[in-house]
């Protein structure tokens, strides 16, 4: 991926998630889109993504999500992989959208996230 290069984790149900396809194509950016709920991330992947987030899995997780809790993952006890392992193979745990550049990525809610993300891009 080169600097200017971009990746969106998308999710085309959610507004947020469209709002921002929408905002990047109207600054002329042809973001990467990647459905992730279709082709999830791998374990290495969602590794990579959350060190360019510079965030632990629980704070990339969506607590809000039945299934959180369905599969016991509001134990406090439970380890970095264990969330990790868990939003590989149920995506729709993964907060979105998620921007992604080569160095760098951020949860695009609220959209400057994203504003700031792009003000850091080399040009």
């Amino acid at each position: 991926m080169s600097p200017k290069d971009l990746r969106l984790y998308h999710n085309p149900r959610c507004s947020k998630s469209r709002g921002l396809l929408q905002h990047l194509q109207a600054l002329g950016l042809q973001p990467e889109v990647v459905l992730y709920l279709e082709q999830p991330p791998s374990i290495d992947e969602m590794q990579a993504l959350l060190a360019k987030l510079g965030l632990p899995a629980r704070d990339v997780i969506r607590r809000d999500e039945p299934l959180y809790r369905e599969l016991g993952l509001d134990e406090p006890t439970l380890g970095e992989m264990a969330l990790i392992q868990a939003m590989v193979e149920h995506p729709r745990l993964i907060q979105r959208p998620i921007l992604e550049s080569a160095q760098l990525a951020v949860i695009g809610r609220p959209q400057e996230a994203a504003d700031a993300l792009l003000a850091a891009l080399p040009r």
